[in-house]
């Protein structure tokens, strides 16, 4: 069942058709609750978020995509979160897919993608929120700049130049690795 029809069967009253979604959609808010800062939170950040996308569907504009839609709604709980905190939070990453692949019996090309990867998130976490959220939204969860703007609620060229003077600081600050 695609979103559009598990969205209209939800709203017709099939919590089935929702748990489709949730199921279909949990991986990624979880990655994006826990990349933009939810860090060990982030599993509540997505439950809430789940349970507010379900109380306002029926104010889901369905000419729209659901993912992006879905994905604002945990930044802007992320976001409540991490302000609830008062203070700057730590970014707990899991990086399921995005590690290198080295060879089982390569320990040092391991621990030097390990290296590698590990600089890479601390200058990420280091980056100031508006680049950081951008470059996250496009680079971590592949994120279209449309897309990433309708997330981070804001127009496609803020996203465009967040984007390029995160890059370029994480570029300053871990060098050439990033291509």
């Amino acid at each position: 069942m695609d979103d559009d029809e598990a969205i209209r069967r939800s709203l017709d009253g099939d919590l089935a058709a929702y748990e489709s979604l949730v199921a279909r959609y949990s991986a990624l808010a979880h990655r994006t609750a826990a990349m933009l800062g939810a860090g060990d939170e982030a599993e509540d950040v997505v439950q809430e978020a789940f349970v507010k996308a379900f109380r306002h569907l029926p104010s889901f504009r369905r000419d729209a995509p659901f993912r992006p839609w879905l994905l604002r709604i945990v930044a802007n709980e992320t976001h409540n979160l991490t302000r609830s905190r008062g203070r700057r939070s730590e970014l707990a990453v899991r990086l399921g897919g995005t590690a290198e692949v080295t060879a089982p019996d390569d320990p040092e090309g391991a621990a030097v993608a390990t290296d590698r990867r590990t600089r890479l998130l601390a200058a990420v976490r280091e980056l100031p929120e508006r680049e950081r959220q951008a470059v996250v939204c496009r680079y971590f969860l592949q994120l279209t700049e449309a897309e990433t703007a309708q997330v981070l609620d804001c127009p496609v060229g803020t996203v465009k130049s967040s984007t390029h003077r995160g890059l370029a600081r994480l570029r300053r600050e871990v060098g050439d690795e990033l291509g």
